[in-house]
């Protein structure tokens, strides 16, 4: 049996991750053509600056 590397499965599932993020934006009836699934996703830390109120 082939052991799979770590990295690609971080590869897979990244891929897995876009190809969802796509498919909720089509159930939610926006718009989407191929290129939304290749694009990057911001991090975690990039969408709670982008919302967080400054102090």
């Amino acid at each position: 049996m082939k052991n799979t590397s770590l990295q690609a499965k971080l590869d897979y599932w990244a891929k897995v991750r876009r190809s969802n993020y796509a498919a909720s934006l089509r159930l939610e009836g926006y718009p989407v053509t191929p290129a939304h699934a290749q694009r990057e996703l911001p991090s975690r830390e990039a969408v709670l600056r982008a919302y967080r109120k400054p102090a």
